[in-house]
């Protein structure tokens, strides 16, 4: 029987390595729009977002959204939205692609508590959807179609 990651790769699944941190999050290196950056990969988060700290970094462009954000123990903070963004994770991509722009801070201090380096954001189920998703635990990889 072949290995789970040949089967992938015959059907057009991309590779993905990502890290397991002190503080069990699994950490993935994505670009958005051609910029590096370490991102949280979330399966409990409904939408992939970037903090506000990294609008320029990413070259979003960022407009007001009505939506409040909420997760991680914060509720009720205010975002902005910024569409029509290009997502790479290893050789998996995707264009005109949504991101939340919300407040991290919550976030990387809670890591910052266990020396784990800040993110600039959090990869949701809205990439594990559109890329068929399927995460491989015990070889640390991400297989996106």
């Amino acid at each position: 029987m072949k290995n789970l990651h040949e089967k992938l790769k015959k059907v057009n699944y991309k590779k993905v390595k990502f890290k397991i941190t002190k503080t069990q999050h699994l950490l993935v290196k994505v670009k958005i729009n051609g910029v590096k950056g370490n991102f949280i990969l979330d399966t409990g988060a409904s939408n992939s977002c970037i903090g506000f700290e990294g609008i320029t970094t990413f070259q979003l462009k960022a407009q007001d959204s009505k939506t409040k954000a909420s997760g991680a123990g914060a509720t009720g903070m205010l975002t902005q939205m910024a569409l029509n963004n290009k997502i790479k994770l290893g050789n998996w991509k995707h264009s005109g692609f949504e991101l939340v722009i919300f407040d991290l801070s919550h976030v990387n201090d809670a890591l910052s508590q266990y020396k784990v380096k800040p993110v600039h954001g959090i990869i949701g189920a809205d990439v594990l959807m559109k890329g068929k998703g399927i995460i491989d635990y015990f070889n640390h990889c991400l297989y996106l179609k």
